[in-house]
């Protein structure tokens, strides 16, 4: 199974030569071999003018929410231009001298992971300078097929972590989501998606074969990731999502949480929920982890059949049965969990009592006619 950038040695690297590149990169940007994107444009003598980075940075280093800065990137002495900082779209006059900006980045198929909100901009950016957009496409690592979740709702206020259409989980790849956003732009930007090989809506990403190299700083491992969309609601709570320990995502609690009742209550197909203990303790990706330096009760997550998770599901359960401790509170009175739904209908489901499966249906009539729309932009069988 081969990502866009391995194919850059055939007929797509050959589009590119003579053409001056911005390329849109993190350290999940590599080659099954580990060479990162830089270092390929550099072998195949690319004309690569500038690197942008993304949340987290071009390294990955950088904590959830810290602000990247502009500056050089030591490895090539390319500069780098920050698209998570004042700015989150690139301006005009970074693209200036520009002939296509080439986006290769991982994303992990959950709308409020924020690499889809930085594509959309740049496509939107490169819209209005006439500047190509070239996508090198990689796996979405929940598969192709599981759609779950709100759509945005209307009247939300605006966000970077809903600016993707569609359910929460969409089943779509960045280069399909481009192609969607841009069959629906009334102005649409010149996108070419140098699509991967050998990678069907059925995979996830244990059966791509490819070793997992970490987009963001806490999302460590493939397994997380297949947890990712449900566990991480619990940042719109005051229960710890995991960050601070050695599995983030994956242990779950807080001081007064007895993790044996919770995993009893939870109703996770395709998961295994135990009781752990854990102490969230400070680190570079996360500096200020809930309940650091405490001792916490909870679960740690483990994917029994990736094939069955329902990850938005999990994390439906999850709130409704923690919603029953009389310690649990909703961050900044519950806005914080509708900014990362994009929508404030769930919670105020789960506030008056309303099962998991009720919730679910209520998203029914939005992921369907997703489903029909989205036929147009796919790109795998």
């Amino acid at each position: 199974m081969q990502v866009g950038l391995d194919r850059l040695d055939g007929p797509d690297g050959a589009h590119l030569r003579g053409k001056r590149l911005g390329l849109v990169a993190h350290a999940a940007s590599v080659t099954a071999d580990g060479r990162h994107a830089t270092q390929v444009f550099r072998g195949l003598k690319l004309d690569l003018r500038r690197l942008f980075a993304p949340e987290h940075g071009l390294l990955g280093q950088a904590a959830a929410g810290e602000a990247v800065v502009d500056g050089r990137d030591l490895a090539s002495g390319l500069p780098v231009v920050s698209l998570y900082g004042a700015d989150r779209k690139p301006k005009a006059r970074d693209l200036a001298d520009l002939d296509a900006l080439v986006v290769d980045l991982q994303d992990a198929g959950v709308r409020f992971y924020t690499y889809v909100s930085t594509a959309l901009l740049c496509l939107e950016a490169a819209a209005e300078a006439n500047v190509e957009v070239v996508v090198l496409d990689r796996p979405n690592p929940l598969g192709g097929e599981r759609v779950e979740g709100p759509t945005r709702e209307d009247g939300m206020p605006p966000s970077f972590l809903s600016l993707a259409p569609g359910p929460l989980v969409h089943g779509l790849t960045l280069g399909e989501m481009l192609r969607f956003a841009n069959l629906r732009r009334t102005k649409p930007a010149r996108l070419r998606v140098v699509p991967m090989s050998g990678w069907a809506r059925r995979m996830r990403w244990d059966d791509t074969g490819r070793a997992w190299v970490a987009p963001s700083p806490n999302l460590r491992t493939s397994e997380a990731a297949l947890a990712y969309p449900g566990t991480c609601l619990l940042e719109g709570t005051n229960v710890s999502e995991g960050r601070g320990t050695t599995a983030p995502f994956l242990l779950l609690g807080a001081p007064w949480v007895d993790g044996a009742s919770v995993a009893s209550e939870v109703v996770a197909e395709g998961y295994r929920l135990a009781a752990e203990a854990f102490m969230p303790e400070p680190s570079p990706g996360a500096p200020e982890p809930k309940h650091a330096g405490v001792r916490c009760g909870g679960v740690r997550v483990t994917v029994a059949d990736a094939a069955r998770t329902r990850p938005y599901r999990l994390g439906l359960s999850l709130l409704s049965a923690l919603r029953k401790r009389p310690e649990f509170r909703w961050r900044d009175e519950g806005r914080a969990l509708d900014t990362l739904l994009g929508s404030r209908r769930p919670r105020a489901a789960l506030e008056r009592g309303d099962d998991v499966s009720a919730i679910e249906a209520e998203d029914a009539p939005g992921i369907a006619a997703f489903v029909e729309a989205r036929r147009k932009a796919l790109l795998y069988p």
